[in-house]
């Protein structure tokens, strides 16, 4: 597949870059716009948040963060903030809850959050046994776990270290990222770090729907703990098997977005498997995460230093979103009802870009 080349023009708050594969073809399209709001979010002095990995936004707009306290240094570990930390959109801090409890297996290593349309937040974690991460027990994290708002245990799938693998339908494994189709009621699960596939789950009760995996085959692939990316992109379609099935979304209208992101590629299904198209994107890192704009118009997607603004139903390029002390394309992203984007970086921490209105259209 040939790679998409873009050109560098400076517009509003974000610089913006319009894809030349498709501006021979399509007409130009304005894009959002954003700007980094550098007080956001204000953590309590008596806290400190170890590394952010994915961000959830309630009906609310309250954001909520998952970080990883066990990834603070031991001098910090006294002052480890509860793993979910909420947030309301201008910084200020809401509630805490989260960790340890009886009767679920909290993950090791935090890392995917989603709030579904019923007002739940599903946690997810992807620790792997033989990592040897400081900290953490030998465990796969092979649950989700579903939360009220407040912290209050609701449901299980799965259980830690149990997992059979890809062809397991009760067990996920280190399962990367979650999203709740609400006309369904349907889970969608990026079952991406042990496992190579996405699995669908009821999400009132949890039971086993579907799965499929990459071009809407059986899934299929090897159990790595190391994160092992290929050393060439060749031309085509790309590997059979998902490499890190990072983030998932579903659009209002049942299509199914999947970030393979060692493969540094974009797939879309029906809500059933059916492969439709991919978007492949090899010169630098691509497919870290996903959000939707608030009208859907829009489906960003982490890629290198930037954001890349696509369009959903045809997977066409827009333009990039990379603004000035941005902290980079995230490692999960999230955006509230106002079209404002809030990043989870990891290490680099976490951030909120505000929209700044569409950008005029561009030049041909």
């Amino acid at each position: 597949m040939t790679l998409l080349r873009t050109i560098v023009p400076l517009v509003a708050a974000a610089l913006l870059f319009p894809a030349a594969a498709n501006a021979q073809s399509q007409p130009p399209r304005a894009i959002p716009t954003f700007a980094v709001d550098a007080s956001w979010p204000k953590v309590p002095s008596q806290w400190k948040l170890g590394d952010a990995s994915s961000i959830a936004i309630d009906a609310q707009d309250n954001v909520y963060v998952l970080h990883r306290p066990r990834t603070l240094k031991p001098e910090d570990a006294a002052k480890a903030a509860p793993p979910v930390m909420v947030f309301d959109p201008a910084g200020n801090f809401v509630k805490s809850w989260g960790g340890p409890g009886q009767g679920f297996d909290w993950p090791e290593r935090e890392h995917g959050i989603h709030i579904d349309h019923k007002g739940f937040a599903w946690i997810g974690g992807n620790n792997c046994p033989a990592s040897g991460l400081a900290g953490l027990k030998p465990v796969a994290d092979d649950a989700l776990l579903k939360f009220t708002l407040d912290g209050k245990f609701v449901l299980q799938i799965g259980k830690s270290n149990q997992s059979k693998g890809d062809a397991d339908t009760v067990n996920v494994h280190r399962a990367a990222d979650a999203w709740v189709l609400p006309r369904t009621n349907e889970l969608f699960v990026a079952d991406g770090y042990g496992n190579h596939r996405v699995i669908v789950f009821d999400a009132d009760t949890g039971a086993f729907k579907r799965t499929w995996g990459a071009f809407g085959k059986p899934p299929g692939g090897v159990d790595n703990c190391a994160i092992i990316g290929p050393k060439t992109f060749p031309d085509g379609d790309g590997p059979p098997d998902f490499n890190v099935a990072h983030a998932i979304r579903v659009s209002n209208d049942g299509m199914v977005y999947l970030a393979d992101r060692e493969n540094r590629r974009l797939q879309m299904f029906s809500s059933d498997g059916k492969f439709l198209k991919q978007l492949v994107r090899t010169a630098t890192p691509f497919a870290r995460d996903l959000a939707f704009s608030p009208d859907q118009q829009f489906l960003y997607v982490g890629g290198g230093k930037s954001i890349v603004v696509l369009d959903p139903k045809t997977l066409d390029v827009a333009g990039e979103i990379e603004v000035p002390g941005q902290i980079g394309a995230g490692h999960h992203i999230a955006t509230d009802s106002k079209g404002n984007i809030y990043i989870a970086q990891t290490t680099a921490g976490l951030q909120k870009l505000v929209f700044k209105g569409m950008s005029a259209q561009a030049a041909r």
